[in-house]
């Protein structure tokens, strides 16, 4: 370690939240050049590389054939597939001297598929799994987590081309395993749910998510019949609405109320029997212009319920929402804080109701003036929707979906996802085969991904201490920390640790070797905080009884070991640790959740 290009910080700065945020400073894991963007030194860089060979290796297991495709990508291939106008400022573009659009590489599919394009001619080479680990940039705009949430990042993508349907529904459920079994080698508890598809497009997609609380994305669990989903799709049972008879119509004088909570107490009512109005403002995906358009949106909830904006995008085919002003919702015949649909101009707003709400008679709405409301309002006869559809977010104590049981909420950080694209990307690029016929079909794609940082932050986050850092035996930067406890008095201690060292590189333990002239306390604080696995200490008192001392940084377990015999004690403590990670592979079941 005197030689080691490392350095070990006492404070961080206070930007950094998360456990693993700090620690990775702390431990001299990684330097902070700029928001969002990391440098990895020599610790930091050899867990990273221990967890890309995993991925390899589970990769290569499945068949995946390993590639490496450029950063910067032609604008053309993103025009191609319209995502080059549906991607905002998340997207770094430039042009060359020649005025040439570029853009930095988010994802690969369209470089993936332009490239299979050129290769593959006949069903005889499907199906195919390429794969690559390559940087990729995301123009980030709240950068936050250490590397969990980045600009710059490493990820495995691979991406499957299969003949039809079928040939990727066979597929999945290989690379679902796969997922799990990288994740679990890599010492990380995680769990797969069900999200949305986002920009990636395509018939499903799983993210696989490492329970923590720091986690961004809010998970929706019923611990009764196992159902999972990311908040963001989540769905669950609606209560069924009270039968009743369609009442006249009345508008109330309800002055400054402009809240549903508000209204429910100046009524008397729940705030299950008020419908909520929601005005928004979608930019919508673009005709061949390449050109946005935006769109008017007005969103009807229950009351008691909330809006799940991203169920809202996918109904109306939104590339992003946001909050309409005040003159935009007063142009369609609408009062903020009074809004309701019924009298607005459906020419100019795209109507959207919860399907709860449309079932949902005598509801108290606006009334579109100030200080007014209807009671009895109801859906088709007081007005009409363009879209019914569930577009409420899921919560804790919602009845489970599939079996009715309260769902419970949990936190998680995406350290992997998976996605059936289908023929999207293999159409735009021309990434067809001919069949046995002898006709042209287009290729159906998979994308996989795992990003390389933020599960190495995750693994810190579900295995660290007050101490720092407890690190798997199989993504530990080594396996073994040497302490040597010498003073200028035992010159034997150096001598022994010295042999010591040798011996164990020699029968292929991988030891960081603390040679530093430091006090004793120095060492071991930092022994913990880089979080080895296994520690020996050498001091003059155990090796004048024969015997160094090895302790396991899991649990704090300490033996002391015969000097003679420390060679076959380390391996057989690093089998033990490589073991109890391998029992926790086992097969999983892909069960695709009811409510798509």
């Amino acid at each position: 370690m005197s030689r080691l290009f490392f350095r070990t910080l006492r404070e961080v700065p206070a930007d950094a939240e998360s456990a693993s945020h700090r620690l990775l400073l702390r431990a001299g894991l990684v330097h902070q050049l700029a928001a969002g963007i990391f440098d990895f030194l020599p610790l930091g860089q050899r867990v990273k590389a221990k967890i890309e060979a995993i991925m390899r290796e589970e990769m290569d297991a499945i068949g995946g054939q390993e590639v490496s495709l450029p950063l910067v990508h032609p604008a053309e291939l993103w025009q191609r597939s319209g995502r080059w106008y549906q991607i905002g400022d998340d997207m770094a573009r430039f042009t060359d001297r020649n005025g040439r659009a570029y853009c930095l590489a988010m994802t690969h599919e369209e470089a993936m598929a332009e490239l299979v394009q050129q290769v593959v001619r006949s069903y005889r080479q499907l199906p195919l799994l390429l794969y690559q680990i390559q940087t990729k940039f995301r123009d980030e705009p709240r950068p936050r987590g250490g590397l969990i949430r980045v600009r710059e990042f490493t990820m495995k993508d691979a991406y499957s081309f299969d003949r039809d349907q079928a040939g990727l529904d066979a597929f999945y459920p290989r690379i679902y395993q796969a997922y799990f079994n990288i994740f679990r080698r890599c010492g990380l508890d995680v769990m797969a749910v069900e999200s949305d598809t986002g920009m990636m497009g395509g018939s499903m997609a799983h993210e696989f998510m490492a329970l923590t609380p720091v986690g961004e994305d809010t998970l929706l669990l019923c611990d009764a019949c196992g159902y999972r989903a990311n908040r963001q799709i989540a769905r669950f049972r609606k209560p069924e609405p009270p039968q009743a008879s369609p009442l006249p119509r009345e508008e109330v004088h309800t002055p400054g109320v402009d809240t549903i909570a508000g209204l429910a107490r100046y009524l008397g009512i729940p705030e299950a029997e008020t419908a909520k109005a929601i005005f928004l403002v979608a930019e919508m995906q673009e005709d061949g212009s390449g050109e946005p358009r935006e769109q008017f949106v007005f969103a009807v909830v229950r009351g008691d319920m909330e809006l799940n904006e991203t169920k809202l995008a996918n109904a109306v085919g939104a590339r992003r929402l946001r909050p309409a002003t005040h003159q935009e919702i007063r142009a369609i015949g609408a009062e903020p804080g009074y809004g309701s649909p019924v009298g607005v101009d459906r020419s100019q707003a795209l109507v959207v109701v919860d399907d709860l709400v449309a079932r949902s008679p005598n509801l108290v709405a606006g009334a579109n003036r100030p200080d007014y409301h209807f009671r009895h309002v109801n859906f088709d006869r007081d007005y009409q929707a363009h879209v019914v559809t569930d577009i409420v977010a899921a919560a804790e104590g919602h009845g489970c979906i599939r079996c009715g049981s309260p769902l419970r909420a949990a936190r998680g950080i995406e350290v992997g996802n998976i996605f059936k694209l289908g023929t999207r990307y293999s159409e735009a690029m021309g990434a067809t085969y001919l069949d046995e016929e002898g006709n042209a079909r287009p290729l159906v794609m998979g994308s996989y991904g795992i990003g390389s940082g933020r599960l190495l932050a995750s693994i810190i986050e579900q295995n660290h201490d007050e101490y720092g850092i407890i690190w798997p035996i199989t993504v530990a930067p080594y396996q073994v920390a040497l302490v040597s406890l010498f003073t200028g008095r035992t010159p034997q201690v150096v001598e022994a640790a010295d042999r010591f060292y040798e011996a164990l590189i020699g029968a292929g333990v991988e030891v960081l070797y603390d040679d530093r002239d430091e006090r004793a306390g120095v060492k071991f604080n930092d022994a913990d905080l880089l979080g080895i696995p296994i520690r020996l200490t050498v001091g003059a008192r155990g090796l004048a009884e024969g015997l160094v001392e090895l302790k396991l940084r899991r649990n704090g377990e300490t033996r002391p070991v015969a000097v003679e015999e420390l060679v076959p004690a380390v391996q057989e403590a690093i089998q033990a640790e490589r073991a109890r990670i391998e029992a926790t592979l086992t097969q999983e079941v892909l069960d695709i959740q009811p409510g798509r």
